[in-house]
């Protein structure tokens, strides 16, 4: 783990949206060999994390959106990768299906950001990094909850708090989440080339 970690970048998220703004649109390919948009989720909260095979911090949260998934019915959790594959093989489309098929990863969907346009868009910089949603009277997605899952911030820590739990509880309910943005941790993302200007 300790070489692991001696091979990435370490950071903490400070994505400018705020809460109240609209989720910035998209369209993927997901590992269903369907294309998703935030159409595609008809919840009543949506739970956009960006993250990735590969990353220590990343993996160590699998059973935990796994487990949000599976628990709340009204709930879509939603997988963004956007790692360059190029510098982590890891992280391409077709280990990401391999993570599917074998249950690693069970979210609601697994989708592929191949030029990073929508992490950027989001202004996501490392993985995991959650977004939260809730619609608004017209439909529209808007952000209630940008942060940390829990409060065990290193891939060895085991969680003793919840916060991702409280907030999407929150949403379902109608009402405001109280919990405080607080910045996720994680490896920074392997952005391709040519990736695009994060918002």
């Amino acid at each position: 783990m300790a070489a692991e970690r001696a091979d990435m970048a370490l950071m903490e998220s400070d994505s400018e949206l705020e809460r109240g703004d609209a989720a910035p649109p998209f369209e993927l390919p997901g590992t269903d060999g369907e294309t998703h948009s935030l159409e595609t989720f008809t919840g009543d909260a949506l739970l956009v994390v960006f993250t990735c095979n590969h990353c220590p911090y990343a993996v160590a949260k699998f059973d935990a959106l796994n487990a949000l998934a599976a628990e709340y019915d009204d709930l879509d959790v939603v997988g963004i990768n956007p790692n360059d594959a190029a510098e982590k093989a890891d992280d391409s489309f077709e280990r990401m299906r391999e993570y599917v098929a074998d249950g690693r990863i069970a979210y609601d969907a697994y989708l592929r950001d191949e030029t990073g346009e929508v992490a950027a868009a989001y202004g996501a910089v490392c993985t995991p990094d959650p977004f939260l949603f809730g619609r608004d009277d017209d439909g529209t997605w808007r952000l209630r909850y940008h942060g940390r899952l829990d409060d065990a911030l290193n891939p060895d820590d085991e969680p003793t708090e919840s916060f991702i739990e409280p907030a999407v509880e929150s949403v379902l309910a109608g009402e405001t989440v109280s919990i405080p943005d607080r910045p996720s941790r994680g490896c920074s993302i392997k952005w391709p080339a040519e990736a695009p200007e994060r918002e």
